[in-house]
């Protein structure tokens, strides 16, 4: 079962509601095997069909990449913001020697499929793996009560950069790491927000927030976290989900408009690494 705390929790946004909510956006063939991210592509062959597996297997390679950012993890209790169907905590157990994860969503229906499909892993003993409701702006745990914190293609949706990475270093440990990958406005944002309501239909509606990775950086560092980086993994990341895309959406349809957004620089996927100074 999901753990609960005394913590208010703020409200779904209607469209994260909506998109994840009985609909359950992770059960379109857009995703598979339980994971909803576009996916880490660099080992895959995208010059011949891609398959259902490929898909499944770059979006297990997203968690690969991030989680490797953020070794030595043996040993360590780890956070994943925005844990979705949990596909990826249970990747974070089974591979990284964690001593225990902790899977967080703000979204109630989400957490129960989470707990569904993972209910081997739950029922283990040692117990290595939980569930709990919360926000990125208000997480329902102690203080410095992580080694690492993670979370993948979760921050578009997240209202508040500020208060999300104050609730970081805040349940960091000293010494603690930190990990942030989804896609984000370069630059400065410069207007770009309007032409990505234009082009994409998720942040036209509201579902997906165009911050910028400036911004995100910025507020990292003024929640007193250090040796804040953001890398570009948008290479890896964009031309792979927009071949997947093409088995089923044709060209001029919206979904195809993310690689031409990143190539117009508009839109690009990052991994963003902190970590909590010791001390």
């Amino acid at each position: 079962m999901s753990e609960s705390s005394g913590v208010a929790q703020p409200p779904v946004p209607p469209e994260v509601q909506k998109a994840y909510g009985p609909a359950d956006l992770g059960s379109q063939p857009l995703f598979g095997g339980g994971f909803i991210n576009f996916g880490y592509w660099q080992d895959i062959d995208l010059d011949r069909p891609l398959t259902e597996s490929d898909r499944i297997r770059s979006q297990q390679a997203m968690y690969r990449h991030v989680l490797t950012s953020l070794a030595p993890t043996e040993g360590a209790r780890a956070l994943e913001v925005g844990c979705g169907l949990g596909a990826g905590a249970a990747v974070a157990v089974e591979e990284c020697g964690f001593a225990h994860v902790t899977g967080m969503d703000i979204h109630p229906e989400q957490l129960g499929r989470a707990e569904a499909r993972n209910a081997e892993l739950l029922g283990s003993r040692p117990a290595r793996l939980c569930f709990t409701r919360g926000a990125a702006e208000s997480m329902p745990f102690a203080d410095a009560e992580f080694d690492c914190v993670y979370s993948i293609e979760a921050a578009q949706h997240f209202r508040d950069l500020g208060a999300f990475a104050r609730e970081t270093a805040r349940v960091l440990r000293p010494g603690g790491r930190a990990v942030v990958a989804s896609f984000f406005v370069p630059g400065d944002g410069g207007g770009r927000e309007a032409q990505l309501a234009e082009l994409l239909d998720t942040f036209a509606r509201g579902l997906d927030v165009a911050h910028t990775v400036p911004r995100l950086v910025s507020r990292l560092r003024e929640a007193g976290l250090t040796r804040v980086r953001a890398t570009s993994i948008g290479a890896s990341v964009w031309p792979g989900w927009d071949r997947w895309l093409a088995t089923m959406w044709k060209p001029g349809t919206w979904p195809r408009n993310f690689l031409r957004a990143f190539h117009e620089g508009l839109l690009d996927y990052y991994a963003v690494t902190a970590e909590r100074p010791e001390g």
